[in-house]
């Protein structure tokens, strides 16, 4: 609307220039009429001027009953010859260029209390009596000219209303057309019922909204799975804790009846509590992995300085089995939280330790290879069976294996996902036996963008 107001005063603007220039020609040829009726007597500033034009002899270039002209013939001085007296006489100056092949000017003046516009011609005039120039006006109201210049504006303007009644309606049909299937989406999105996380079906949807169907569809499955694996830990978690709070209240009862000595039902207390404890912790610390997925921008840390406090810290438990522990180290930076890699490496080392047999050995590297770091924990136990190799890294899967809660590897598993690596776990053979367990862990390197 508003680009067609300003359109409608430039047009306007442009069709009254327009219609001054067809009108000014009816000007000048009124002015060349009168010029053509003028006799003189006398030469220069001698001459006498007289003029023979009657009052109706611009009546032949009114337009119309809207239109009224009136004329003034005068000499150089503005001395008044013929015609109306009232009408001022020309101070102006003649253009350098003037727009026709004559001495004439056109400008804007009142006349009578109403806008004219006026036309003047220097007319030469010369007889056989004399010699003189003569100064011709002709003014016209501008009645006609106004109105033909709001007729065209307005004839415009109304095919103007028109087009952009018309473009309004166009795009509010193709508005509505190209929205539906976004309204037919949200109406399915509204109308599932709670926890309906199932693919969007949009076959029928434009091209255009495919990408955004695409990339919806692939975050309610990432949600339908992270649902599904809480689910399952909780309904797992309460399986396995409800299973060492039945053992220690019936430990308790026994002790109260008196069942067993008093230092047994503790000791027995102690050690259900103790793997109710771990199992707690790595319950948390499976939450915890989880919680730091989900926070963006981890700094950088050195995974071999997380191995050598974690191993540092189970130093106790190497010593007391009396294990040949080896371990190897060059800078690796990772970009993880340093909580995440000190529990990779406590996981591992752990199990290993509760693997390997009394006076057996331990092996620990940390290195580089290409674009990655590696953390290699070789141990003499004895190894992984067939059986248990396919759900070792589901949570509760391997507790047998390794006298625990069967966290560890579940654990070890996600912080690895996490950081975008790989673990592997392969039964080391010598002469056809199993002489241990390599687990291989392999993460990105920070300066790779990993």
């Amino acid at each position: 609307m508003l680009l067609i107001a300003l359109n409608g005063i430039s047009l306007y603007g442009r069709a009254l220039a327009a219609l001054n220039t067809a009108y000014d020609r009816t000007l000048l040829a009124s002015t060349k009429v009168i010029g053509e009726q003028l006799d003189v007597e006398g030469y220069d500033e001698a001459a006498r001027l007289r003029a023979t034009v009657p009052y109706s002899a611009l009546e032949a270039f009114e337009a119309d009953t809207r239109t009224r002209m009136v004329y003034r013939v005068s000499s150089l001085s503005g001395e008044m010859v013929s015609g109306y007296a009232d009408l001022p006489f020309w101070h102006g100056r003649l253009p350098a260029r003037p727009p026709y092949a004559a001495l004439v000017d056109f400008y804007d003046d009142v006349y009578a209390g109403a806008e004219v516009r006026v036309a003047v011609l220097l007319q030469p005039v010369a007889s056989a009596r004399g010699r003189g120039m003569a100064v011709v006006q002709v003014a016209e109201t501008l009645e006609l000219r106004r109105t033909l210049a709001r007729q065209i504006l307005f004839d415009t303007l109304w095919r103007q209303a028109v087009l952009v009644a018309v473009i309004g309606l166009v795009v509010m049909l193709v508005v509505q057309r190209a929205t539906r299937p976004v309204r037919q989406l949200s109406a399915q999105l509204r109308e599932r019922p709670e926890g309906d996380l199932t693919p969007i079906a949009a076959a029928d949807a434009p091209r255009e909204l495919l990408p955004l169907v695409d990339a919806t569809n692939a975050v309610m499955a990432r949600l339908a799975a992270m649902l599904d694996n809480q689910k399952r830990f909780v309904r797992d978690t309460a399986h396995q804790l409800r299973t060492p709070l039945a053992v220690l209240k019936t430990q308790v009862q026994s002790a109260l009846r008196g069942d067993v000595e008093p230092m047994q039902a503790l000791a027995e207390v102690n050690e259900t509590v103790e793997r109710a404890t771990i199992l707690a912790n790595q319950m948390l610390s499976l939450a915890k992995v989880e919680q730091l997925r989900q926070q963006p921008g981890s700094g950088v840390a050195d995974l071999a300085e997380a191995v050598r406090e974690v191993a540092l810290d189970l130093s106790p438990l190497i010593a007391e089995k009396d294990i040949d522990f080896e371990i190897a180290t060059e800078p690796v930076g990772i970009r993880a939280h340093e909580w995440m890699l000190r529990e990779l490496a406590r996981n591992l080392l752990h199990n290993a330790i509760k693997q390997v047999p009394a006076g057996g050995s331990l092996a620990v590297r940390v290195e580089r290879e290409g674009d990655a770091g590696v953390l290699l924990v070789r141990d003499s136990g004895p190894g992984i069976a067939d059986a248990l190799r396919v759900r070792l890294f589901q949570p509760f899967s391997a507790g047998d294996l390794r006298g625990g809660s069967g966290l560890g590897l579940a654990i070890c598993h996600e912080i690895v996902r996490a950081l975008g690596g790989g673990i592997f776990l392969d039964n080391r053979e010598i002469q056809g036996h199993i002489a241990g367990l390599d687990a291989t862990v392999r993460l990105p390197l920070a300066e790779n963008g990993g």
